[in-house]
């Protein structure tokens, strides 16, 4: 998170409208319409631009805004540069791309925030059609640059396998996952309003940032626009983009799991205990056929792996989201709220102690059997499958009790 003491470099007037044209002067913060922002670590070779162009714009389009550098730590003069044309610096301590933006709009002090990165691959003098939704009503307006949403991508100006590979592969994650009505989910030019920014309780703070942003507006079923832009090739002659190919490509499909407990856990272990209670019904009674393969204990005992898992995957989804809702990674749903209320301490160590007992009984009767044979050799066809079907009720009557419990200890800390 990012650090509460923030250091501000530069006050440069707000730029506004008057009667008699434009003039710099300060203006109190309810009077700011945009503010951009704009993430920096060492981009002495294009933030300047970057500022330029912004600036630029906002005296272009006669609005009151202001624009704002949030410097994650640059050695290179990226602040001063910054400074000269005409930006806000605050200085950001904690490392990290979340961190940079979080102290950046937290600073801001406009009524819409529009952010972008500053190695000049956006054209901040280009930012009419973000307000333009902004000021209609629309909670946040998402820029796109894949021709598949109505944008422009310039030669060389997105690697190969971000183009053709990882943005539209996870851009459909989240479509389909999140109901995201957006084709990019990785362009970092957006607006956004302030007071919808505030919703959102923010907490990733690397590159997930802006993915994070996407899925928690698409599950709070935020009004989003879907603005096409041009993106151009990187202005960067000498740094090296900060950008990962298969390192963030891997941190966002962790981050799309860990906000989908749904496609995580739940729907694999609804399918992996269907297909167990499945075949465990066909075997319990006996040898199952299918043409000359004979299907027996073993594969009962795969069944009950199956059963098992899928049990274990399901309580999981139901935790991680609970946990996920208490810790403002994911918004709570009215219906998973009143199931959570309904599935209290008692309730889960009574469905525990049901399962614990008949798998008890199972156990005692087997151990009777046995003790009546004087201990000798059974019938392992159905000695066995009481045996796999005892230890199965009572691993499941276990793993409820321990999730019952856990449960509990989290719905204390959403209840507070």
């Amino acid at each position: 998170m990012v650090e509460d003491k923030i250091l501000v470099q530069g006050e440069p007037p707000i730029l506004s409208e008057t009667a008699n044209g434009l003039s710099e002067r300060p203006l109190a913060s309810s009077e700011i319409e945009v503010s951009i922002v704009i993430p920096c670590l060492d981009e002495a070779e294009t933030v300047g631009i970057c500022v330029e162009k912004a600036v630029r714009w906002i005296r272009t389009q006669r609005i009151r805004g202001e624009v704002i550098v949030a410097d994650n730590g640059s050695t290179d003069g990226s602040r001063d540069i910054a400074v000269v044309k005409g930006a806000r610096v605050v200085a950001i301590p904690n490392k990290g791309y979340g961190n940079a933006l979080m102290g950046g709009i937290a600073e801001a002090q406009g009524r819409f925030v529009i952010m972008g990165d500053a190695d000049d691959s956006y054209d901040f003098s280009a930012l009419d059609g973000f307000l333009q939704k902004l000021r209609a009503g629309y909670e946040l307006a998402q820029g796109c640059r894949l021709p598949e949403g109505g944008g422009t991508i310039m030669s060389d100006a997105m690697p190969f396998l971000h183009r053709w590979w990882g943005n539209p592969m996870f851009s459909l994650l989240a479509r389909v996952w999140f109901a995201a009505p957006i084709h990019d989910v990785y362009c970092g030019l957006r607006g956004f309003s302030k007071a919808f920014y505030q919703r959102l309780q923010m907490q990733c703070t690397g590159m997930e940032f802006a993915v994070e942003m996407i899925i928690k507006a698409s599950l709070l079923r935020a009004k989003i626009a879907e603005i096409p832009i041009t993106l151009y090739k990187d202005g960067r002659q000498i740094r090296r983009a900060h950008l990962r190919t298969f390192r963030d490509g891997w941190r966002t499909l962790r981050f799309f799991l860990m906000f989908s407990p749904r496609w995580l856990f739940l729907i694999p272990g609804i399918a992996l205990m269907a297909i167990g209670l499945l075949v465990f019904g066909m075997l319990l009674p006996g040898t199952f056929f299918i043409g000359q393969v004979g299907l027996d204990i073993h594969t009962l005992l795969f069944a009950s792996f199956l059963i098992v898992v899928g049990f274990d995957a399901i309580a999981f989804a139901l935790l991680t989201r609970v946990l996920a809702s208490s810790m403002g990674f994911l918004p709570s749903k009215p219906i998973l709220n009143r199931l959570n209320d309904r599935v209290t301490l008692e309730t889960g160590l009574s469905i525990s102690a049901v399962l614990l007992l008949c798998g008890f009984a199972l156990a005692a009767y087997a151990f009777f059997r046995w003790s009546s044979a004087s201990f000798g050799a059974l019938d392992s066809r159905i000695f066995v499958r009481l045996v796999i079907t005892s230890t199965t009720l009572l691993t499941l009557g276990s793993q409820t009790a321990l999730g019952t419990f856990f449960l509990s200890i989290l719905n204390l800390q959403r209840r507070k």
